[in-house]
């Protein structure tokens, strides 16, 4: 069991995420904003964050690159999910820090796949 984080301003997306999630056995928090998340991924320290882009305030792409240059918060793998489809959303967000960049709609086959992919390449 893994604790992942999702950092995602769409509820809807956030019962999807959280209930396959949790349906593979991990343990989820979410919260709605980037700074939140930053903030919940410092003191938490989880196993691995769910990225959403598009959000009020700082975006996805800037919390993942804060994430990824943070000493504190570097280690955690990062997926972005996002409904930005575009090989230049994927290479900037690889270029940010993120371990993979999945589109939305993501079947929970793909996501939870994904996510412990990057949880045993991380362990």
């Amino acid at each position: 069991m893994a604790n992942i984080l999702i950092i995602d301003d769409s509820p809807t997306d956030v019962k999807i995420f959280s209930g396959a999630l949790e349906r593979a056995g991990h343990k989820v928090t979410a919260v709605d904003s980037a700074e939140a998340g930053i903030d919940a991924a410092r003191k938490s320290r989880p196993d691995l964050v769910l990225m959403d882009v598009i959000m009020p305030g700082m975006n996805g792409f800037q919390a993942t690159r804060s994430l990824s240059k943070d000493p504190a918060t570097s280690a955690i793998p990062v997926l972005i999910v996002t409904t930005k489809s575009m090989e230049t959303d994927r290479m900037w967000g690889m270029r940010q820090g993120a371990k993979d960049v999945l589109v939305k709609p993501v079947s929970e086959k793909d996501l939870v796949a994904n996510v412990n992919k990057h949880l045993s390449a991380h362990a």
